[in-house]
Parts: structure tokens; sequence; C-alpha cells
């Protein structure tokens, strides 16, 4: 027993070593490739390699070697490389107002271009990881080396040499890693909002919307409790989900305000030290110009770097909006249960083989898609509300983290809204005879005779239909508590959709 225990010990600890190899070895391919020839950079701590084909410098490299965690799928996400590009670009046109010269501040904007296209980035010079710093350092490092350097070549300049463009002295000119940081979360949230998450969401609820429409004449059987109840229509049913997605794309646009707050003007605890006055307002204004949203100078800089309420904020109406997501999705594949042994009383559309056993089995999995969608939703909330709630004295320290999950749960919540829209709801149908069917079997018609014969002796006929398996109007009869012309006249379901 003892020789298999070891035996089996060592085949983990010989596949950890395989995979920290494997990690390191993806790590490492961001910033050396065999054949690339190396030039020498300097940051504060010395001297490091940095590969010719790539723009940044001694900063990054350090790094990547410092966090080799999780490999390329934990880059520093997209969006946030692109609002550092724009809050660089602001920054260097206002600062030809507090004396930089002119024809740098126009290299770093032609720069800074380069990375807000994506194309530096789709070219590996923004390898850092979400795990790094907390405050994101690092990655304010790394856009200041790669601005720099890309400046330098467009002035005709040699790579590394910080002449005439400076990384720290130009690039980052009236800036601090404490408020640019916090300032590119706040444009990237900003951003992907108002282009992913909103086009989704308003996509599915107008299809929601729609559907309410179509099915308003449809009359079905409820449920609470998911047991029988009063009828609705499947129109009125569509309506509450509709309206949950109206309500979420409220809530979400409730948190703008605060979003809309930029902590550039801080720098490093939010008093502002080596800005100029007027520095945080006109850039704020040139941010707003650079991507049309409404975006200003936080009134308060030392809630801006401290905290990331507005974050949390955020994050608390996407899980809002994933407990809508997840609770309409599970109703339809309910609804759609079947198609012979369950409810029934949707059709989705047929998108793809549903078993590798079962020959001709479909399932409903775009409602599967979306409700583990929801459930990661919720999950990065959980994170977001830890690293929201631990900012220490003057800097909360989980920057990255936070925004790295926001940004995931607006993607996957506005890629999600449009893949279930696309292949799922606009192709929902009614199954109106199986509808029929299931609502003239139901016992809780019998609500229509409470006005008339009381609660009681409704109740006495739910139960005895049901112990006796007869229809409601034969056991009323049967029981002599009324004609059947009477329960023809009190039991239509048309007249319980509303009050009278």
């Amino acid at each position: 027993m003892a020789t298999t225990m070891f035996k089996i010990s060592s085949a983990i600890i010989n596949s950890s070593k395989n995979y920290r190899f494997v990690v390191g070895l993806v790590n490492k391919s961001h910033f050396s490739t065999t054949n690339v020839t190396k030039r020498k950079e300097r940051d504060t701590f010395g001297e490091l390699d940095v590969p010719d084909d790539k723009l940044y410098g001694a900063q990054t490299v350090r790094s990547v070697m410092n966090f080799p965690i999780g490999g390329i799928e934990e880059r520093m996400p997209y969006p946030v490389i692109i609002a550092m590009g724009i809050l660089k670009k602001a920054a260097a046109k206002v600062n030809i107002e507090f004396g930089l010269d002119k024809k740098i501040a126009d290299a770093i904007m032609q720069a800074c271009d380069d990375v807000i296209s994506g194309k530096l980035y789709k070219e590996g010079h923004f390898p850092l990881v979400i795990w790094q710093t907390g405050s994101g350092t690092q990655t304010n490092m790394n856009t200041n080396e790669v601005i720099s350097n890309r400046a330098i070549q467009i002035l005709g300049g040699k790579l590394g040499s910080k002449d005439p463009v400076h990384p720290n002295d130009h690039v980052n000119k009236s800036q601090s890693s404490n408020d640019t940081y916090p300032t590119a979360m706040h444009i990237a949230v900003g951003m992907e909002l108002r282009d992913r998450l909103m086009p989704g969401l308003v996509a599915l609820r107008d299809t929601l919307d729609a559907k309410s429409k179509e099915f308003d004449k449809i009359i079905k059987i409820g449920r609470t409790h998911l047991m029988d109840a009063v009828p609705l229509t499947l129109g009125q049913e569509f309506s509450g989900y509709a309206a949950q997605l109206s309500y979420g794309i409220e809530r979400v646009c409730t948190t703008l305000p605060r979003l809309h707050y930029l902590a550039l003007g801080g720098t490093a605890v939010g008093t502002g030290l080596n800005t100029r006055k007027g520095f945080a307002e006109k850039c704020a204004k040139e941010i707003s110009n650079l991507t049309g949203i409404p975006f200003e100078t936080a009134p308060n800089k030392f809630e801006a770097l401290a905290s990331h309420d507005a974050m949390v904020e955020v994050s608390g109406a996407l899980n809002t909006v994933a407990c809508s997501l997840m609770k309409i999705a599970n109703d339809i594949r309910l609804l759609a249960s079947g198609p012979r042994c369950g409810l029934a009383e949707l059709m989705l559309p047929e998108n793809e083989p549903g078993s590798s056993i079962m020959p001709g089995k479909v399932n409903p999995t775009q409602c599967e898609s979306m409700t583990m969608i929801a459930a990661q939703v919720m999950g990065n909330h959980v994170a977001c509300t830890v690293g929201g709630s631990n900012g220490h004295f003057e800097l909360n320290v989980f920057k990255p983290m936070m925004v790295a999950n926001v940004l995931r749960s607006i993607r996957l919540i506005g890629d999600g809204c449009q893949s279930f829209n696309k292949n799922c709801a606009v192709g929902i149908k009614a199954n109106v005879a199986q509808i029929n069917k299931i609502m003239r079997e139901s016992l809780m018609l019998v609500t229509a005779l409470n006005p008339h014969i009381g609660y009681d002796k409704a109740a006495q006929i739910a139960k005895t239909a049901h112990k006796e398996g007869g229809t409601l109007k034969d056991t009323a009869v049967k029981l002599g508590i009324l004609t059947a012309e009477q329960f023809d006249q009190w039991v239509k379901p048309e007249e319980m959709l509303g009050p009278k």
C-alpha cells in the first residue's frame, strides 16, 4: 500500500513539474523567442535583455519574470490597454499647455493611436498578466515604455534610449500609476458597457417584448411553486421576461454617473502632486471627446484611488442582470421540455444534435449556455466584492482583478444575449395544442368558482376530481354543488386574466 501511494505521489509531483515548465514556456513566449536579437534596456534595478522586435522595456520584462502566473489566457484585458492609450493621448495633448514639447507630444499621441487601434496589443507588446501589483503599476509602466519606444521610432531615434521621449518624464508626465490605472478601469468598463453589453441586452429585451405581443392571445395555465395555478396568457408570461431586462438595462444605466468620474489628476495619493491646476479637468474633457462618453474629473480623488465602489456597483448591476437571465433561460427550457414527456408548451429552434448515443435528441443548448454564463457572472461579482472591500488607506490594490472580472461579466452577458437572441429567442414558437390540452386538465380553474360557491366547496370539487381522476365540471355536477350550465358560465379561462 505504501509503495503504491509513493508511486502515485511521485506521478503527481512529476506532472506538476511538467505543468509548471509548460506554463513557464507560455509566459516566456511573450517576451523571448528563439533567434530574436536582444537589446539592453535599463530600469532603476539595472539592465535587462529586451527582444528587438518588442517595444516594451526593462520594467515590462521584469514584471514577466516576477509574475509567471496563468499564461497568455490571463493577459491584461484588451479594453484596459485601449483605455490606457486613450488616457495617455489625452494627457499628452493637455501637457502641451503645461510645457511638454509639441514635437514630443505629437509623437506620443501618434504612438497612442497605434495602441488605441489594437495593433500593438495584437503584436504582443503588452504581455503582462492580471496577477501583478494590485495597483496596475506594471501595466502603466508597460504602456509608458511601449508608447515611448514607438514615439522614438516615429522620431527616428534608437529603441530603448529613452531619447528624445522618456517613458516617465514625458509619457507619464503629471501622472501616477495610482490614478492612471483606475482611470483606465472606468474608461474600459464605460466603453464596453456601451459597445458590448447594451447591444446584446437591448436586442434580447426587444425580442422578448415582441414575443409577448405575438403570444398575447394564447391562454395557458400558470404555475406557482412549480405547481398548477390559475391561467394567464403566454404573452403576459413573456412580458415579465422583457420587463426584467428593461429594469436590468435601467440598473446598469444608473451606475454610469459614478463610473464616469475619472481619477486622473490625483497622482499618488489623491492630492494631485506634480500636476498643474486644470490638468485633471482638461484631461477628462479630452477623454470624453475621444470616447464619446461624458467622463468628468472625479470630485474627490481620494475616494477615486482608495476605493472602487463604482466598480462594485457596476458589478452588482451585472449580477442582477445575471439573476434575471438565469430565471428567463430556466423558464424557457422548462416550458420547452419534452418533446413528448415534458411540458412542451414552447418549441425551440433545433440547432444541433443533442446526444452521441440517443438518435434524434435535441437539447436546449442556448438556455444551458446562458445559465452557465449567469453562474460565472455571479462568481465574478463575488471576487469584485472582495476586491472592493479591501481598499486600505489611500489605495485599493485589487484593481486588475476587479476590472478583469467586470469586463469578463460584460463580455459574457453581451455576447451571451446576442447568441441567445439569434439562436433561440427569435425562433421560439408556441405549441398551442399542448398549451390548450394542459389548461383543460388543470384543477386550478376551480378558482373562478370562489366568488360563487365559496373557497371550501371549490376546494372539495378540486380535491375530489384529483382523487377520482375526473374533470372539474363532471365532479361539480356529481357532487350536486352546481349545474353544468353554471360551470360553463362561471369557468371561462379568458375571463380569468385580470381584475373584473
